[in-house]
């Protein structure tokens, strides 16, 4: 059972290779097997990895955990969230590799990087 899913997953992933190098749209299923998505957590006055290196194109949430209100503010005035209550949550997509760094225009000594390659 092992061996067929193995090979299952090789030939989706043959198969999303060659559609991109042939320039084919991905459907949202096939792009669900791959998912670009990263998670931070913001609590106790910090982000949560502090210092995150993902893929263009993956979309980064930040969830406040903490009980006093946070904000994610690129330093490069790139992004701004609202002001994120307890469970509230930010998302962005990042397209361009770079070094994306941020605050919490809140708490400025609160510091994250967002590493895009």
């Amino acid at each position: 059972m092992r061996k067929i899913r193995l090979c299952f997953a090789a030939k989706a992933a043959l198969t999303l290779l060659l559609m991109a190098a042939l320039g084919l749209p991905v459907s949202p299923a096939a792009a669900a097997d791959n998912p670009s998505t990263a998670e931070v957590k913001i609590d106790n006055f910090s982000f949560t990895p502090q210092e995150i290196k993902v893929k263009a194109g993956t979309t980064v949430t930040w969830t406040n955990r903490d009980d006093i209100p946070h904000t994610v503010t690129s330093t490069d005035s790139l992004f701004k969230s609202k002001t994120l209550d307890t469970d509230d949550k930010f998302t962005t997509t990042f397209a361009k590799p770079g070094t994306y760094p941020y605050f919490c225009s809140i708490h400025p000594k609160m510091t994250g990087k967002v590493i895009v390659e």
